[in-house]
């Protein structure tokens, strides 16, 4: 083989090496920020995994908010009408949270079954809800209307 030729082609192999190392970097690092959202129900059936960073979203139960008097602890419980999950949070609460109220936490399922959050949104409006937690409901309305059927 040629001495022109042999470089030409060991560029163009390197150059397929590098954007491959470039491609799996790029998906390697995306995939590490993925936050899927889970319901109430698909935590409880197992359905979640405990460790990542993952996202949770229901109705706030009424009645089941907790305030620690000293600090800016909150338990409160999230439900999808089938299941009910209890969160914790530390910090400051958006205004529009309220019971009853549709939200999305942002945060860690522990190996108890408890919902560490680090971050809680709630709805911009008394009209919309997160499509992620009426689609669950809806879901979840469905399979208690199917148990009940059995």
């Amino acid at each position: 083989m040629k001495p022109l030729r042999k470089r030409r082609l060991t560029f163009v192999i390197s150059i397929v090496v590098g954007l491959g190392v470039a491609v799996g970097l790029t998906l390697y690092a995306l995939n590490q920020n993925v936050n899927l959202f889970y319901s109430p129900l698909e935590i409880v059936s197992g359905e979640a995994p405990k460790g990542p960073l993952i996202r949770l979203g229901g109705l706030v139960v009424t009645g089941s908010i907790q305030r620690n008097p000293d600090n800016l602890k909150v338990k409160f419980q999230l439900t999808d009408n089938a299941e009910n999950v209890w969160v914790s949070y530390e910090g400051i609460l958006p205004d529009l949270f309220r019971e009853g109220q549709g939200i999305v936490t942002m945060g860690v399922l522990q190996q108890d079954g408890t919902f560490v959050a680090s971050e809680v949104l709630a709805k911009h409006d008394e009209n919309y809800m997160s499509p992620e937690v009426a689609e669950a409901i809806k879901k979840a309305e469905a399979e208690a209307k199917a148990r009940v059927k059995k």
